[in-house]
Order: structure tokens, then C-alpha cells, then sequence
């Protein structure tokens, strides 16, 4: 398939302007322990903002002419794109925010690697070490803001949703902008980009000046899910599971809209959190919300979490059907208290250090066909445990579906297998059947879905 290209020379846009020469090296190493592939793979996908494509490994290839170069200059440094995409630029002159998310690009790359190496006694499996990594990489992305009140609101959601339901979401963004509240979200399109992209007007009404859209992602998955425009404050997290853990360290409330298996495993993620002891006391604003038409998939998802998570689980969310004003007068009521508290207990406002993560979420879990069939998806374990389990599983099937790595496993070996308490794997499998039917699986006009799970029920549990 042809594409336009364009080979340019490109300036940093106030993210990183200067590269010490150990830096610069590891950027153009091209082997395996060399930062060139991911620079590239990650270069890529900003450059690709707006495309009709979730499948990270397509990307990859309709580009394989696509390379990215340092240049060293006197007063710092610049990038050479060679064969970039066309649609990056205008009148040959690159859009200023993809400039800004391609040097924020680089810059959390640099960072997040050169940390581990520099940082006397960093250990990558210790729990304090992970989180405070987490804060280092938003603190030097300039994230966290001290003289701040709380305002951040992340809203989860698919990307491969209806025309109706992203004028929905947007409907809420507004409402919430209206409110003084800003937005944070995995940046891309979808359900990613609406509350973003209605949250600018609600701040333009009321002369918000300092509205913030901030946009998470890690390398596995932007390049299908590559950052929207309206995106003002881009961090590249290194895995998925920092890349969550920062949604819920420096988000104030979560909103969650529609979507498919990436938005189960973030329920299940933020459930697994709330679910644990320690964090039994800690007020934290959780709302599911959609269209009236939505109501059946919430719930769907309501009860998949009460026979697999009990009760209790379905007391740390409220579920809101079309209505984006009360989903806002409820967001903002609770970001109040989360406001209250952390005052009382003087913890940070831009950083929730008191929330316990349990290391079973802080591990990144690397999905292979031997890892998924692995998994504990039983009842006889803490319901925290089995959260993280069931988390792990729709991560694979996201992997599988998007991430390069995962689609060539898939090609390679066939389906995922997922397999366990068949009184579990029951209702999962009418989840995931109900989310290709809703064709919440893949973007509209796409390549039909193929499914990179197989469910495998066992006689007994593990």
C-alpha cells in the first residue's frame, strides 16, 4: 500500500533539547539491547495520529521505509524523518502538537532508561522502587504540579466505539470542563479522545486557561492507539503496568465509558486496587457511564464482576446511564473529598503515595501462549489475587489484538488459551462474545476481527 511521504528535519518543541553522547548512542543502537526499534516504533505512531488502524504491527510494515536519525547540532540537537508520513505535516511544516508529542517521545524513553542504570540500588522488583520510578518519569515529564488543586479525572474507554456513544463521552468532557476539571486518558482516539475534546470547550466558556489533556500510553500499544492532537501533556510509560499505576497515582477519579477488553482489564485493575485491605478506607470517585443504550453492556459488566468478585466489588463503583451532568456533579463531589482527605492525612495532592498496590499489579506480565495458560483464574484466593489474574488474562487478549509482539505470537501458534474455574471462564467467554459482537474488538472498517483467545474450561480447579 503506497503513502505519502515527507523527509524533514525537525526541532524539539520545549520536551528535551539536549542529549548527553551515551544517550545519543543507545538512541541509534539498532541491536537488541539498543533504544533505535522503540524510538522508532514509538516516532512512528505519533507521526500516524488520526490514522483508521489499531494493529501496531500493519503500522509497522505499510512504513518499513520509515527511519529517524539524531543530529547532533551546536546549540543542542534535531531529528532527520526520513520518509515520514505526509499526514504528520502541513504545507510541509509538521503540526505543532505532533512536534511536541515526538519529543516527549524521546524524552520519556530517554528517562525511563536511563534511570534503572544510574540510580544507585534501583531494583525493578521492588515495589517502592517501581512507584517511585513512576513519579520520577511524570515529575521530569512535568506532570505533577504542587500548587495544584485536585482537578484530574481519568476517563477509561474503547477506542472502537459508536459515532453516538463518542458524542457521549464528549457530552460528559463538556459537563466536566464546565467544572474546572481536567482530563486524563490513554490518548487515543475513541473514548480516549471525546472527553478530551469536550473538556475544551467547558474551558472555553469558562476562560479556563490552564486546562490540562494529559495522555498515557506505553510502548506495546501506540502504535495502536496513537496519542490524539488535542493532547497537551504526552508520557510514555515503559510497560502496561506503570502506565496504569500512574493513571491511579496522579488521577484524583475515574470515569470509565464503554469499551472492550483493554477497558475490562482496567476495571479490573482499579477493582483489584480498591479491593484490597489496606485500601478499604480511601475515598476514590468511580463511575461507569454511557448512553441509555448502554445500559445492557453495563450490565453485562456488572454482573461478570459480582460472580466473579463478589458484592463488595460492586460498592466501589456507581453506574450512571445517560446522564453527563450527574456523572460530573458526582465526579467533582468526589474529587472533594479525595481533596479532604489527602489534606487530612497530608498526603500529596499531585501524587496518591497512600494508595497500596499490591506488587501482583506493579509486575509486568509478559503474555505468551505458556503464561496465559498459566494463569490462577480460581476462587481460592484472595479476591484481590483473582482481580489480578483476571486482569492478566484480558491483557493478553489485548496483546493478541494489538501489540505487535502478541499479534506475531498469535500468527505463530495459534490462540491464547485460557483455561480454569469453568464457573469462571463462563462468563468471561459471554463477555469477550458480547464485546466481538458489539464489534468493540477491532475499529469499525478495519480487518475483520480474529480472535487471539481460545477458552479452555478445566473439570477441576487449578
Amino acid at each position: 500500500m503506497s503513502q505519502a511521504t515527507i523527509s524533514a528535519l525537525v526541532s524539539p518543541e520545549g520536551s528535551l533539547e539536549i542529549l548527553s553522547a551515551q544517550e545519543v548512542s543507545r538512541l541509534k543502537d539498532r541491536s537488541e539491547g539498543g533504544l533505535y526499534s522503540l524510538f522508532r516504533q514509538c516516532a512512528l505512531a505519533v507521526l500516524k495520529t488520526g490514522a483508521e488502524s489499531d494493529d501496531s504491527k500493519e503500522l509497522l510494515d505499510i512504513h518499513a521505509e520509515f527511519d529517524i536519525r539524531l543530529i547532533p547540532q551546536p546549540r543542542g540537537l534535531k531529528l532527520e524523518l526520513i520518509n515520514a508520513p505526509a499526514s504528520a505535516f502541513v504545507d510541509d511544516k509538521m503540526l505543532t502538537a505532533i512536534r511536541e508529542h515526538l519529543f516527549s517521545v524521546l524524552r520519556d524513553i530517554v528517562y525511563s532508561h536511563s534511570i534503572p542504570t544510574e540510580a544507585a540500588g534501583f531494583n525493578r522488583e521492588e515495589p517502592e522502587d517501581i512507584t517511585n520510578l513512576i513519579f520520577h518519569i511524570l515529575r521530569n515529564a512535568r506532570v505533577l504540579q504542587a500548587g495544584r488543586q485536585p482537578d484530574m479525572v481519568v476517563c477509561w474507554g474503547g477506542h472502537s466505539i459508536s459515532r453516538e456513544e463518542y458524542v457521549y463521552s464528549k457530552d460528559v468532557g463538556h459537563e466536566l470542563g464546565l467544572r474546572g476539571l481536567s482530563i486524563c486518558t490513554g490518548c487515543g482516539p475513541g473514548a480516549m479522545k471525546g472527553p478530551m475534546k469536550g473538556a475544551t470547550i467547558g474551558h472555553a466558556k469558562q476562560r479556563v486557561k490552564n486546562g490540562r489533556y494529559i495522555g498515557i500510553s506505553e510502548p506495546g500499544i501506540i502504535g495502536a492507539e496513537a496519542p490524539n492532537p488535542i493532547v497537551n501533556e504526552l508520557v510514555i510509560m515503559p510497560d502496561i503496568e506503570k502506565r496504569l499505576e500512574a493513571f491511579v497515582r496522579a488521577g484524583h477519579g475515574i470515569i470509565v465509558f464503554p469499551g472492550g477488553v483493554g477497558t475490562a482489564e482496567e476495571i479490573l485493575y482499579i477493582l483489584g486496587i480498591l479491593l484490597h485491605p489496606d485500601n478499604a478506607e480511601l475515598p476514590f470517585p468511580l463511575v461507569f457511564t454511557g448512553r441509555k443504550e448502554n445500559a445492557g453492556y453495563f450490565h453485562m459488566i456488572d454482573e461478570f464482576i459480582r460472580n466473579a468478585l463478589g458484592d463488595e466489588a460492586t460498592k466501589k463503583y456507581e453506574i450512571i446511564i445517560d446522564d453527563p451532568v450527574r456523572v460530573a456533579q458526582t465526579m467533582k463531589k468526589g474529587v472533594g473529598q479525595v481533596t479532604s482527605f489527602r489534606r487530612s492525612k497530608q498526603d500529596a495532592y499531585y501524587f496518591n503515595w497512600m494508595l497500596k498496590i499490591d506488587p501482583v499489579f506493579q509486575m509486568p506480565f509478559e503474555p505468551t501462549h505458556e503464561s496465559m495458560r498459566e494463569l490462577e483464574l480460581h476462587r481460592h484466593q484472595p479476591v484481590h489475587m483473582l482481580a489480578a489474574n483476571l486482569r492478566k488474562a484480558f491483557s493478553g487478549i489485548v496483546a493478541g489484538n494489538v501489540k505487535a509482539r502478541g499479534i506475531k505470537q498469535v500468527q505463530e501458534k495459534g490462540p491464547f488459551e485460557i483455561a480454569g474455574d469453568p464457573a469462571l471462564l463462563a462468563p468471561l467467554d459471554a463477555l469477550l462474545t458480547a464485546f466481538v459482537e458489539q464489534n468493540r474488538m477491532k475499529l469499525p472498517g478495519t480487518s475483520a476481527y480474529k480472535p487471539s483467545y481460545r477458552i479452555v474450561p478445566l473439570t477441576s480447579d487449578k
